[in-house]
């Protein structure tokens, strides 16, 4: 520990969208490397176990922002505009003296009381923002600013730290589009993973013992990706296996060259702190909003409860006040970071904040128990393109229990119907990627029932509502 441990942080936060735990190195990647990434996680701390509430991009944002689940802070979908104004980890910062800024991928609306709030400076892309010459909407208005994406958000965010006056801390949101589909690289990295890309083991899953909730999913490599996200036209005469693999190198190529303009980008991060000599002294944190599939069980995207997409990376460091090269193993959720940043900051939490601070597990000097499990929720109802069913669950450190609802469901010209309620059951400790639905079997009675009373008090913990479908379980 420094001789300037007591001096308040600065606070960088770096996240992405759609970086699976799988493509960085420090979490054990076989596809790429992410030597930046890693760096902060030796330099620190990295979760093991780090995941997502609602594996979706707005609504995984406004969870770490507010450190409340969706059904609190009103975002729980990709178009319910979030009230910005509602308090937040950046108001209790500013609120305490902090100078805040965000600038990159706002997407929780645009306009009115969607726009960032409680920010001294917010420079934002609209929607989803593009990669080259990306639109930024600022207080003064909309603007193209020439480049690519990953470099010009590095570039604005540094830019507003350095012309800063006096002494009082900042906090600086940094928030990358990349590597969010079309997955287009810069000239620099483009074309870096031209070699084979080594497949997933459970590319050909066939979902056998799995719901029709996963089956309907329109998230197939073979099947959904399209010619826009591969930029060019599959050759012809492939069968279908052929097929879903040469889709898979072309979209894997474009979205690891995404990252690693990312990583060159958190390693300029690194580098400008430590040239400031404010490297020691900052809380530096970077993460993705969720997971995604990158070709497991044959899918892209994310939104299901499975561990590829529910899994999110979480590396920091802060040397002044953290030991270097450690992991924490206990379950933490996104919920949890505004707690964790505020008590990093000594600052008060907001006492409408949910879950728990993971700090002082951080400086080894846990003053609760781990967190038992986590709950999930993903509220989007089989939409238009990727069709996946609405859900909820419990996951404790070895079995998952899911619970597809499955109303209100509906194609065009049809209008709406239901399927009937569908359960899955994974034991993780005997069946990691998740091919085995044991749900109904005799040997895991106990287990299923346990978890369903664990499920129905999370629930009730957390404030939401159980589905009406959902009967209360024996023993609540």
């Amino acid at each position: 520990m420094t001789e300037n441990a007591k001096r308040r942080p600065n606070i960088v936060m770096i996240l992405t969208d759609d970086h699976a735990s799988h493509a960085i190195g420090a979490y054990g990647s076989v596809v790429n490397q992410t030597p930046r990434i890693d760096e902060i996680a030796q330099l620190g701390w990295k979760l093991d176990n780090c995941f997502a509430t609602n594996s979706l991009c707005s609504p995984s944002r406004a969870s770490i922002l507010t450190g409340t689940y969706s059904h609190i802070n009103g975002v729980s979908t990709l178009v319910t505009p979030i009230d910005a104004s509602q308090p937040t980890f950046v108001s209790q910062l500013k609120d305490a003296g902090y100078r805040t800024a965000i600038v990159g991928k706002w997407h929780m609306g645009d306009g009115g009381e969607a726009d960032p709030q409680n920010f001294d400076y917010w420079d934002v892309l609209i929607e989803q923002g593009e990669y080259f010459d990306p639109k930024f909407l600022n207080p003064d208005g909309l603007r193209t600013v020439p480049g690519y994406a990953t470099d010009v958000i590095t570039d604005l965010s540094l830019k507003w730290v350095d012309e800063l006056e006096g002494d009082d801390p900042w906090c600086v949101l940094i928030y990358h589009k990349a590597p969010h589909r079309p997955w287009e690289p810069d000239e620099k990295h483009a074309g870096m993973y031209s070699d084979p890309i080594p497949v997933p083991a459970t590319f050909t899953d066939d979902y056998e013992t799995r719901t029709s909730s996963a089956r309907r999913a329109a998230m197939r490599i073979a099947e959904n990706l399209n010619e826009d996200d591969l930029k060019q036209t599959p050759p012809e005469g492939l069968s279908y296996d052929e097929l879903a693999l040469w889709k898979y190198q072309r979209f894997m190529e474009d979205y690891l060259a995404c990252v690693a303009s990312v990583d060159d980008n958190v390693g300029r991060v690194t580098d400008w702190l430590k040239e400031r000599g404010d490297f020691d002294d900052t809380l530096l944190m970077y993460s993705s909003d969720q997971g995604f599939f990158l070709g497991d069980h044959g899918w892209f995207d994310k939104r299901f409860m499975y561990e590829e997409s529910l899994r999110m990376p979480f590396v920091l460091s802060y040397p002044a006040q953290l030991a270097a090269g450690k992991s924490y193993e206990g379950i933490v959720t996104n919920v949890d970071l505004a707690q964790t940043i505020l008590d990093a900051a000594g600052v008060e939490h907001h006492p409408r904040m949910q879950g728990r601070s993971l700090w002082p597990d951080l400086i080894e000097t846990p003053d609760v128990e781990p967190a038992e499990g986590m709950y999930y929720r993903y509220w989007e109802n089989d939409d238009v393109f990727h069709r996946a069913p609405a859900h909820y669950g419990y996951r404790t450190d070895r079995y998952k229990l899911i619970f597809f609802y499955n109303d209100g469901l509906g194609v065009p010209g049809t209008g709406p119907f239901s399927y009937p309620s569908e359960w899955e059951l994974y034991d993780l400790e005997t069946d990691p990627d998740e091919l085995n639905n044991v749900y109904g079997t005799p040997e895991y009675a106990e287990v299923e029932a346990d978890m369903k009373v664990k499920m129905w008090k999370a629930q009730a913990s957390f404030k939401d509502e159980p589905h009406p479908s959902q009967p209360k379980p024996v023993g609540v």
